[in-house]
């Protein structure tokens, strides 16, 4: 589903990995790569059993501070899944999937065909015996 200005949405399925199961799918959720994290509906997080785990503070454009809290999530997008730390949005809020979840998935976009792909091998740290 695509906005103007190279934005575009995607849906998300999330479950609590501390009680897999029960699942809930969240349609239209926009893809932004300049948010750290990804913000879901409180009540959604909630009714999943999902744990508020810690308080973040948000600056916004205008310079103003709002504090949320995050909790841990397992989710998945067109069938590759991550464990991540996400927002409990509240009412007004943008849901989103942020950057974080972005690289979890181990997914990146492209910009073109307003689209998830797969963005390949990881770097890693791994050294070769001589």
């Amino acid at each position: 589903m695509g906005d103007g200005m190279g934005t575009f949405r995607i849906a998300v399925e999330i479950d609590n990995p501390a009680r897999p199961g029960k699942k809930a799918v969240l349609q239209a959720v926009l893809v932004d790569t300049g948010a750290e994290l990804s913000w879901f509906p409180a009540p959604a997080l909630d009714s999943l059993g999902i744990e508020r785990i810690k308080v973040w503070h948000f600056r916004q454009a205008d310079g103003s501070v709002l504090s949320r809290w995050t909790g841990g999530v397992r989710l998945r997008v067109a069938g590759i899944e991550t464990l991540d730390e996400v927002v409990f949005g509240e009412p007004g809020d943008l849901v989103l999937l942020g950057a974080r979840s972005l690289e979890g998935l181990n997914l990146r976009v492209d910009p073109r065909n307003k689209r998830l792909v797969d963005s390949g091998p990881a770097p890693a740290a791994a050294t070769r015996a001589a």
